[in-house]
């Protein structure tokens, strides 16, 4: 009997912590503008059957909803209603287990530039702008609302070191602070890869 007690202890606390990381992305997507940064102007042309499918994230700027986690990727898949849907995975140090959320995304404006507003709670969206592309559709740098928010994302795992230095300069020169790039390992396996 006296496991019960600590057993139902954690299950509530497994829960707050549930509650707390959903009420974190609520509010900052409830609080977040849809507009790109100033000064950013977000890629165009853009084709989204070319931007389908997985990437990797190999940086980020840090905060709450993604903090500890390694091994990140985020699949785009196009919805029949001309949205995408956006499953993001990880893994999470901090409690040694995989964890995944599912959006939504759609455009701002034309689908042919990469500006679109994301949500994975209900009628609240954040800004999504790939503000630079490679030509062959092999890295993406996407801010969001403002340059707080920032992902370096890629096709493959790892990118050479002149490859990412030249994006990062891209990054700081629309004003991104580089040096508070997490840089995100990928040792794991995906289990659903």
């Amino acid at each position: 009997m006296t496991n019960a007690v600590p057993a139902k202890r954690s299950v509530a606390l497994r829960w707050l912590s549930a509650l707390s990381l959903s009420f974190t992305f609520l509010l900052l997507s409830g609080c977040a503008s849809t507009s790109p940064p100033p000064g950013v102007s977000p890629v165009s042309p853009f084709d989204v059957s070319r931007y389908q499918g997985r990437w990797y994230e190999l940086a980020r700027l840090d905060h709450a909803f993604e903090r500890g986690m390694t091994d990140v990727s985020a699949t785009y898949t196009p919805q029949p209603d001309g949205s995408l849907r956006v499953l993001n995975r990880g893994f999470d140090t901090a409690n040694g287990q995989w964890r995944e959320v599912t959006g939504k995304a759609l455009f701002i404006g034309s689908p042919s530039v990469a500006s679109l507003k994301v949500s994975f709670f209900g009628p609240f969206y954040g800004g999504y702008h790939v503000a630079a592309l490679d030509p062959d559709y092999r890295w993406a740098l996407v801010l969001g609302p403002d340059t707080g928010y920032c992902w370096i994302l890629a096709r493959d795992k790892h990118l050479g070191a002149s490859e990412r230095q030249r994006i990062v300069a891209r990054a700081q020169a629309l004003g991104v602070d580089t040096t508070a790039l997490v840089w995100v390992t990928h040792d794991r396996v995906d289990p659903v890869e």
